[in-house]
């Protein structure tokens, strides 16, 4: 879709969101809101992102905020969601937890640095406790092991019953090897990195290297380019999203609405609970362990209150300005 670049500035606002706990080596999240004849849309690629690599976000905010999700008939009007636990401390986990009302699975942060295995080990055995038996847990490495290190990891944590772990190596070859070692164990391999960082996002998939797949709108260019790349791969996916605000995270539910046959696996869109701020009096924050799938007003006195500074606004703008030229 194209829309001319002077639309754009005209309504694009960029907004520093502070969190509740650090995540991704982070305090604060920003993100350019945009409003379109459908509505507002968010363009947040993570600051290191390089341009290209923004495009296809740019491409999802545009389709999103320009044209008006058809959803299916009888998709759902509420999406299961998961919790999400950054690599905190053993003592933090059931602050954090008990922001997500209902919830009964928790994605648990591993692998980070400056940490060590123990310290993942005591951070899923706090997040089974505060579940329970019945609780599902799903742990996500974002490539930080090698294959000998993923192997030995998984092993370690394979005593709280996960129900999979998430890009353990940072390769698609490196996936398949750890998911050949692992097999006789049941637990299967999520890729996410290796999907919406990858030219060819179906690559993995065809490779046999994982059993999920990780799919997040905005990186893969919005809900229909989404929506092909799952028809094509043929495997079970998890919608989840990249610490949006409630505006993306609201292009998240309409996809995971639209999914052909729902979804096997709750919804990584629960992320706004990490946020201690956002842009509307009604966020997208969990209740029941569910959100709902609906556009996202925006509070104009809290979209004032929450406006980067100038020279981060500009760096924005002038961001948005580069990626438009290449789409």
């Amino acid at each position: 879709m194209t829309v001319p670049l002077a639309d754009l500035l005209a309504t694009a606002r960029v907004v520093s969101l502070p969190l509740t706990t650090r995540f991704r080596g982070i305090s604060t999240r920003e993100a350019l809101l945009l409003r379109g004849p459908a509505g507002w849309t968010e363009f947040s690629p993570f600051v290191e992102y390089e341009d290209a690599e923004a495009a296809a976000w740019l491409a999802a905010a545009l389709d999103f905020g320009w044209r008006e999700p058809e959803l299916p008939s009888g998709a759902p009007t509420r999406i299961r969601v998961n919790a999400t636990l950054p690599a905190v401390d053993p003592d933090r986990v059931e602050d954090v937890l008990s922001r997500y009302p209902g919830c009964r699975t928790v994605k648990v942060k591993v692998a980070e640095a400056g940490q060590s295995l123990s310290d993942d080990v005591a951070r899923v055995s706090s997040a089974r406790d505060f579940l329970g038996p019945d609780g599902r847990i799903r742990v996500d490495a974002n490539g930080g092991w090698n294959l000998d290190e993923a192997e030995h990891a998984i092993h370690a944590l394979a005593e709280f019953d996960l129900e999979y772990v998430e890009q353990p190596c940072a390769t698609v070859d490196e996936l398949a090897q750890v998911r050949k070692r692992v097999k006789y164990m049941g637990i299967p391999i999520a890729a996410d990195e290796s999907v919406r960082k990858a030219e060819d996002p179906i690559a993995v998939a065809r490779a046999k290297a994982a059993d999920i797949l990780i799919i997040k709108a905005q990186p893969l260019g919005g809900i229909e380019r989404a929506l092909r790349i799952i028809d094509e791969a043929g495997l079970p996916v998890v919608i989840s999203s990249a610490l949006d605000t409630s505006v993306g995270l609201s292009m998240g539910a309409f996809l995971a609405a639209s999914v052909p046959g729902g979804l096997a696996y709750d919804c990584g869109l629960a992320t706004a609970a990490l946020l201690a701020a956002d842009i509307t009096t009604a966020p997208l924050l969990p209740t029941d362990g569910q959100i709902d799938v609906r556009r996202i007003d925006v509070d104009p006195a809290l979209l004032d209150r929450h406006t980067a500074n100038p020279p981060r606004t500009q760096w924005w703008l002038d961001r948005l300005t580069r990626v438009h030229a290449l789409l």
